[in-house]
């Protein structure tokens, strides 16, 4: 459901918020443990917010701007006194003492708090398989996974089981799943929303964001928690605009830059390139400028981003040593022996594999050959795109290079899990925003997303151009049969 059909639904007074947030959990109860998009719900939380919006509607007094909209928040945001886990064990039985800035924006704007929705541990994954709490399902198809690290979240919303889910993005876990879950996910610019209270994974890289059904939701979420934050550095502290009222302008002279080098990679599915032209083609009749860009470096990305997101990764993870908090072994004879026992067992397999690969891009002798490397390489890219936006409004390319993938296709193959980030990863080195949002169906019946690449603190520009595609394409009234 969007939010003005719940809407609708509130201020008929046909049924209360109460009531209405019942039926939701009614359905997580029965449906969830197929799809498996929570770690917890919370009941107690969201029935004492309920009651608080029904009180306001029944004494006539204004509402806040999200009443009654049922939100989940993927577990590596913290929210007080719920459990924060990032699907791991390292995290296991930690339970925030407060909470983050987003989740807080939310309930202050009258949202109500579901749950917390699985994810690849310590978002470190492209298909939410690495979670300790078991593998998340998608819902086109339950034997295929929903994408990653935001998986949990993208299949909460297109299962139904709530109207919006907060994510985040280190190298495209909010657009990926959203693409392979059929559902929109909106990556904002670096610093457009606060970071405190997201459990750090990529500190340059990372950034939260909604998944939705629908764009002008997506632009409703990102105005409420948008905006300068005294307890996060890196948030800017820039005016937000009123994303709802730039929608439904004409796009008639918009200049859309189709990036050559997505198109002609080897590893793109034929079907989805197929399906995302035709994207481009529906712009192109509704009046907008299509034109063909390059960008050299585009395709660097992916191994730039292994280099600097593992470095990142490494340095932030090093603060779980089993003393001060999360997973402490019951073994180990001394200090060295009780940190090493605890990390081996705390962390699961892909998590140990990129702090190996980060410590060793940063060990000494090397840390000029790969790391400095890789930050050159980023350099390059932004000026790509920097060059790109000095020809066009925005950018398109396909989300993903395929559909979503059977569950333990990659199992052995991280390197090919890898390259699912591929068209993704560039727009989080640069900083910029994006949205994915669904253009088609394979042959097999699913989803298949379609990328738009704003500049800096654009993301006006790439909501309106994506709300005024999805009224015309009709795409997303399409939903999963489960």
């Amino acid at each position: 459901m969007d939010f003005n059909s719940l809407r609708k639904e509130i201020n008929s007074k046909n049924i209360s918020v109460t009531e209405l947030i019942k039926d939701f959990f009614l359905k997580i109860d029965s449906k969830d443990p197929v799809i498996n998009s929570y770690i917890c719900t919370t009941k107690h939380n969201a029935f004492s917010q309920a009651e608080t919006i029904d009180k306001l509607i029944q004494n006539g007094e204004k509402l806040p701007p999200l009443a009654g909209i049922p939100i989940a928040i993927k577990d590596n945001i913290c929210t007080k006194g719920v459990a924060t886990t990032c699907a791991s064990n390292m995290l296991k039985p930690f339970v925030s003492p407060y909470e983050s800035t987003v989740s807080s924006k939310l309930w202050s704007s009258g949202g109500i708090f579901l749950g917390k929705t699985n994810l690849d541990e310590f978002a470190m994954g492209s298909s939410t398989e690495t979670s300790v709490f078991g593998v998340t399902s998608n819902p086109w198809d339950v034997n295929r996974v929903p994408g990653g690290s935001s998986g949990g979240s993208a299949a909460s919303v297109a299962a139904g089981f709530c109207a919006a889910a907060i994510g985040s993005d280190t190298g495209g876990s909010i657009r990926q799943p959203a693409s392979f879950c059929g559902v929109v996910g909106l990556k904002p610019t670096y610093g457009r929303v606060s970071r405190w209270g997201l459990v750090a994974f990529a500190s340059s890289l990372d950034q939260i964001g909604p998944i939705t059904n629908t764009v002008s939701d997506a632009a409703e979420i990102l105005y409420e928690i948008s905006g300068k934050d005294p307890l996060d550095s890196t948030c800017l502290d820039k005016p937000v605009p009123n994303y709802l009222k730039d929608l439904n302008k004409s796009i008639k002279d918009l200049k859309i830059g189709i990036i050559k080098e997505c198109f002609e990679h080897e590893g793109l599915d034929p079907e989805v390139k197929e399906s995302v032209l035709s994207g481009v083609e529906r712009f192109r009749n509704l009046g907008a400028e299509i034109i063909d860009v390059e960008c050299p470096m585009f395709n660097e990305g992916i191994a730039t981003y292994y280099v600097i997101a593992p470095s990142e990764a490494s340095a932030n993870l090093a603060r779980y040593d089993g003393v001060k908090y999360g997973y402490r072994t019951n073994e180990g004879s001394n200090l060295l022996d009780m940190t090493s026992k605890s990390r081996a067992e705390g962390f699961g397999d892909e998590v140990q594999r990129r702090i190996l690969i980060g410590t060793y891009a940063l060990s000494a002798g090397y840390s000029d050959a790969y790391y400095k490397k890789a930050q050159k390489i980023r350099t390059l890219i932004r000026k790509d795109f920097d060059d790109a936006f000095s020809k066009v409004d925005i950018l398109l390319t396909p989300t993903c290079p395929t559909t979503a993938f059977l569950k333990g296709d990659f199992a052995n193959d991280p390197l090919s899990m890898y390259l699912s980030d591929l068209l993704t990863v560039p727009v989080n080195l640069a900083g910029l925003p994006a949205i994915s949002i669904p253009c088609g169906f394979d042959k097999k019946g699913l989803p298949i997303g379609l990328q738009l690449i704003g500049n800096v603190l654009e993301e006006n520009k790439i909501l309106n151009a994506a709300n005024i595609f999805e009224n015309d394409a009709q795409v997303i009234k399409k939903k999963p049969l489960f």
